[in-house]
């Protein structure tokens, strides 16, 4: 997986929100990208929230895989890590009770632009901009503004992902690209306001 990100953020941001993006699609319920969920979780170059009951196992390459955080290690990263986990949960129950007013017809035409193998990855980003900025048409005017369009951004990348589940590392690092340019300074007051 190539982290691509032209504006400049650290790799502490695209940390964050890998684990933001990944956590969200975690902990929403319905859905039907386990499997691919699963795989994700073990190509991210960070530690993922892998279920309970993960074991230590031993890679190809005879190494043990990177996801388990060696026994004794608890360090301010575990405990930041935890912290984006419950920001994602707590994004995914809101998204929860939220999905339904997505239209299924913006899904499908954003799922078949995500499946078009000759759109850029700028490309991409225009197409999920344009979704989202349909979305925010009618999004909860009691929710402030930079929540509506993460939380929008969010499930628009699981009802893809639900709807067409091969798509879900494209639209992973599609989503995650998006954040990052536009939503970024967001994320991390999220971050930072749950820190303190």
């Amino acid at each position: 997986m190539d982290p691509q990100v032209s504006n400049g953020s650290g790799l502490q941001d695209e940390r964050i929100t890998d684990l933001l993006v990944f956590g969200f699609l975690q902990n929403c319920s319905n859905c039907n990208f386990h499997k691919e969920l699963k795989v994700l979780g073990h190509e991210l170059p960070v530690p993922a929230f892998l279920p309970d009951g993960h074991d230590d196992e031993l890679q190809t390459d005879g190494n043990r895989s990177s996801h388990v955080v060696q026994q004794g290690l608890r360090t301010d990263s575990e405990s930041q890590e935890e912290i984006i986990q419950n920001i994602a949960r707590q994004l995914a129950q809101i998204g929860d009770t939220m999905e339904c007013t997505i239209p299924t017809t913006l899904v499908n035409r954003l799922a078949a632009e995500f499946m078009n193998g000759n759109l850029s990855e700028e490309d991409r980003r225009r197409c999920l901009a344009a979704a989202l900025d349909q979305l925010m048409q009618t999004f909860p005017k009691d929710m402030e503004m930079e929540k509506a369009k993460l939380l929008l951004t969010l499930l628009l990348a699981k009802k893809v992902a639900d709807h067409m589940p091969s798509l879900l590392q494209g639209v992973f690092r599609t989503t995650v690209n998006f954040i990052n340019q536009n939503l970024l300074t967001y994320v991390r007051n999220l971050f930072r306001n749950e820190m303190d």
